[in-house]
C-alpha cells in the first residue's frame, strides 16, 4: 500500500474555539486510501464525511452510502478515520469533513491516484548490427499517470534519448528513442531502459546488443623466444584471429614478393627452419569473416650468424659487450674458451714466479757457504802457533802471501 499525506489543513472558527484538521492523500491505483477527520478541543459535536459529490459517506460512525469499500477504522468526539480500499482513478477529487456547530465548520481533502505503467517494452531498430552502424532503440511506457520519465544506461553509463508523450483521456504513454552507434566492444552488452514515476521503483527493462566485427589478427614469434633471427637458425610464427564471427578463412603471404619455397605453412603457423638472407621482408597473415577481412604483419631481417672469438696472445684485455636482448647459444662457448685461457695464463705465471723463489734459496745458500771459507783461510796459521807472537808472524806470513789466495766475490 503507498499513501502518502500532502500536507495538513486546518479549518478554524473565530468564537467557538475548535477548528478541523485533515492531511491530503495520494495512492496508488488498487491500494487503500485512509481519510481522517479530526477535531481539536471538541464538544462532542457530530462529525461527518462527504464525498466529491457531497453523499454523506459517514454520519458519526452510521454509513448512509452503500458502498462496500468505505470502512471506518476509528470513532470518538474527537476523530473520525475512513478507509477505501480498491482505489481507482475514479475515487479521486475532493472530500469533505463537516463539524455540526454554529455555525457550521467545513474542510476537504483531495485524494490523488498515481497509476504506474502498465507495461515496459524495449523496440530495437536491428538485432544484430555490425559493427560502426548506428542503430535505433526505443523504449515505451504505456497507460501511466502522471507521465513517467524513461532514462537509458548502456552498461553502467547513462545515456541521452529523446521523449514524446501522449495523453489518452486521463493516462499517459512516454516513448522514448535512443540512437547508438555500435562498436566491437559493445557486443553483449545491456542496453537498459529505466522508469522514474512515484507509483513504482525499480522498473526497468533491457536488450543485450549484438554486434558482428570484422577480425582483429596478431602475430607471434614462437622460435627464437627472445633475441634476433640469425642466418641458419629456424623460425617459427603463429597467427591468432577473433571475431564475430569467428574468422573461417587465414593464410599467410609475403609482401611484395613471392614466398621462398622452403617456408612451410601450417594452418596458423609459418616455419623457416633455415634462415638466410634471402628471407628478409614483410610477411602477412590474413583473416576474414563475413563482416571482412584484417590482416597484421611481420618484419623478418636476418642477421650474420654469431662468430668465436680467438684467445688472447698478449696481455691486452679485449672486452667485447653482447645486448641482453640477444640470446646466444654459442656465447657460452665462447665464455669457456676465455676461461680456458685465463686459466692457462695463470698456471704459467705461477709456475715461473715459484722458479724465482727456488733460485733465491740457492744463491742465498751459495754466498753464506763461500763467506765462512774465506774467513777460516784467513784464520790458518795462527792455529798451529806455539804462542802469541808465532800466531802473530804465521798470520801476517799469510797476508805475505795472500797473492796465492783467490777470493771471490759476487
Amino acid at each position: 500500500m503507498f499513501q502518502c499525506p500532502a500536507g495538513t489543513k486546518k479549518a478554524q472558527f473565530p468564537g467557538d474555539g475548535q477548528n478541523l484538521v485533515t492531511e491530503d492523500v495520494t495512492v496508488v491505483e488498487g491500494d487503500v486510501a485512509t481519510i481522517s477527520c479530526r477535531v481539536k478541543n471538541s464538544d462532542d459535536s457530530v462529525i461527518q464525511l462527504l464525498n466529491p459529490n457531497r453523499q454523506t459517506i459517514y454520519f458519526r460512525d452510521f454509513r448512509p452510502l452503500k458502498d462496500s469499500r468505505f470502512q471506518l477504522v476509528n470513532f470518538s468526539n474527537s476523530e473520525l478515520r475512513v478507509s477505501l480500499t480498491n482505489v481507482s482513478i475514479s475515487d479521486e477529487g475532493r472530500y469533505f469533513c463537516q463539524l455540526y456547530t454554529d455555525p457550521p465548520q467545513e474542510i476537504y481533502t483531495t485524494i490523488t491516484v498515481l497509476v504506474p505503467p502498465r507495461n515496459l517494452v524495449i523496440d530495437i531498430q536491428k538485432e544484430i548490427a555490425v559493427e560502426g552502424e548506428e542503430i535505433e532503440l526505443n523504449c515505451t511506457a504505456m497507460a501511466s499517470r502522471p507521465a513517467t520519465t524513461i532514462r537509458w544506461f548502456k552498461g553502467n553509463k547513462e545515456l541521452t534519448g529523446k521523449s514524446e508523450v501522449e495523453q489518452w483521456s486521463d493516462m499517459y504513454t512516454v516513448t522514448s528513442q535512443l540512437v547508438l552507434k555500435v562498436g566491437r566492444e559493445d557486443d553483449g552488452v545491456p542496453v537498459i531502459c529505466l522508469v522514474d514515476h512515484p507509483a513504482v521503483k525499480d522498473l526497468q527493462t533491457q536488450r543485450y546488443l549484438e554486434v558482428m566485427y570484422k577480425p582483429q589478427v596478431r602475430v607471434s614469434q614462437n622460435y627464437p623466444v627472445q633475441g634476433l633471427t640469425r642466418e641458419g637458425e629456424p623460425l617459427e610464427l603463429t597467427c591468432a584471429a577473433f571475431g564475430k564471427p569467428q574468422p573461417t578463412d587465414m593464410r599467410w603471404l609475403r609482401v611484395d614478393d613471392e614466398m621462398p619455397q622452403h617456408v612451410v605453412v601450417s594452418g596458423s603457423n609459418l616455419l623457416i627452419s633455415n634462415l638466410n638472407k634471402t628471407d628478409n621482408g614483410t610477411y602477412r597473415c590474413e583473416a576474414s569473416n563475413a563482416v571482412g577481412k584484417s590482416h597484421a604483419d611481420y618484419m623478418l631481417f636476418v642477421y650474420d650468424p654469431p662468430t668465436t672469438i680467438p684467445p688472447p696472445t698478449t696481455t691486452t684485455t679485449t672486452t667485447t659487450t653482447i645486448p641482453t636482448t640477444i640470446t646466444d647459444s654459442r656465447a657460452g662457448e665462447e665464455g669457456a674458451i676465455r676461461s680456458v685461457d685465463h686459466a692457462v695464463v695463470g698456471g704459467v705465471v705461477a709456475v715461473v714466479v715459484f722458479a724465482m723463489l727456488c733460485l733465491l734459496i740457492i744463491l742465498g745458500r751459495y754466498f753464506a757457504r763461500h763467506k765462512g771459507t774465506y774467513f777460516t783461510h784467513e784464520a790458518k796459521g795462527a792455529d798451529d802457533a806455539a804462542d802469541a807472537d808465532t800466531a802473530i808472524i804465521n798470520a801476517e806470513g799469510g797476508q805475505n802471501n795472500s797473492e796465492e789466495k783467490k777470493e771471490y766475490f759476487i
